[in-house]
């Protein structure tokens, strides 16, 4: 159950505006925090059924414990503040959505739905568009064999949205329903609201992160080789050595989403946009582990049902809609990731551990 709601700061008639981030606690929502804080943003309201620790309550103006899915949780927020931006991070990730896909569903896409509910809410009660940053994925991508995979090459937004895994059709359904919020919602109503969601979509790659540990995506053998080379442990990949699909580090998936965020909405042609910085094989990120962990002992002994949905996932992705409407460029590419930003970040880590 989540707890209960804090008590507002400002008790007068008008709400305190607020920025709401939803699954605050988990591997994006850790750097996205941090990130706000460190530009000054100190409004923020950030919900997580995990729970925070000290150093995350510092970084918002609020922290709630609680379950985006319980109506009375959203309705108290609604009463409490003037939610002007909601970065809807929470999700059940697509290995675990494959083990409960009625439950993934429930909370992936019932979660979204009233989300998006609230933000309707608030633009009608203050009377403004309220920004929807929705992380989505590659996984909405569904390839018939590796043969289709090859000859795709880079995959645009549009092409091959035939996901085979519960997460990937529901962060394409969250992808449609953000779009029918943004520009069709209550569309038969004669006093409704033009245009009361301003959503913004951004499809992320796989995702290495040197702060937090994996948990639970498809793509993180590459986060898992690091962090067991860092402990001096053997790993085995669960995917062949020649399996390819693109990556990009976690401090390179914030930035981009704060340049979305931050963008004038009359320079964006979609609500949905693909960014990617690297694209190494299994095989390729091996090596650069030993490279750089020298004795680091990686095998490979692929799953078939998990090597199934990587080969369905492209080997590449087209972002030049991004690069031209908002000027993404990728912040690392497959070297720097590791010299600058993984082995040091991660070295630190367990030398604190």
């Amino acid at each position: 159950m989540p707890s209960p709601a804090p008590t507002p700061p400002d008790r007068g008639l008008r709400r305190s505006g607020a920025t709401l981030v939803t699954g605050a606690g988990g591997e994006v929502g850790h750097g996205l925090l941090g990130a706000m804080h460190a530009a000054g943003r100190r409004n923020i309201v950030a919900i997580d059924l995990r729970g925070f620790d000290e150093g995350q309550q510092a970084l918002c103006r609020e922290t709630i414990v609680g379950d985006i899915c319980e109506r009375p949780l959203l309705q108290r927020l609604q009463s409490m503040y003037e939610i002007t931006e909601i970065y809807h991070l929470a999700a059940l990730l697509s290995t675990r959505t494959e083990f409960t896909p009625e439950a993934g569903h429930e909370i992936n896409v019932g979660g979204t739905l009233k989300l998006l509910h609230l933000a309707a809410a608030q633009a009608r009660s203050h009377g403004k568009r309220v920004k929807f940053m929705f992380p989505s994925s590659i996984a909405v991508y569904g390839l018939s064999d590796l043969a289709a995979k090859e000859r795709a090459g880079a995959v645009g937004e549009d092409e091959f949205t035939q996901p085979t895994t519960m997460y990937g059709c529901n962060k394409l359904y969250c992808e449609h329903l953000g779009r029918y919020y943004a520009h069709h919602y209550r569309q038969l109503v004669q006093d409704r609201m033009d245009h009361t969601v301003d959503f913004r979509g951004i499809r992320y790659p796989g995702l290495i992160s040197a702060e937090t540990l994996p948990s639970g995506g498809t793509s993180d053998y590459a986060a898992e080789m690091v962090h067991a080379a860092a402990e001096g442990k053997p790993y085995s990949c669960f995917v062949r050595p020649d399996t390819r699909i693109p990556f990009m580090t976690m401090p390179g998936a914030i930035e981009a989403l704060l340049v979305l965020a931050a963008t004038d909405e009359q320079r964006l042609s979609r609500c949905v946009y693909n960014v990617k910085s690297f694209s190494p094989s299994a095989a390729e990120l091996a090596d650069l582990v030993g490279e750089f962990f020298p004795g680091a002992l990686i095998t490979f002994e692929p799953d078939p049902q998990r090597q199934a949905i990587m080969d369905s996932w492209p080997l590449d992705v087209d972002d030049s809609a991004a690069r031209a409407d908002w000027g993404y460029q990728p912040r690392h590419d497959l070297r720097s990731a590791f010299k600058e930003y993984l082995v040091p970040g991660i070295k630190a880590r367990y030398k604190t551990l």
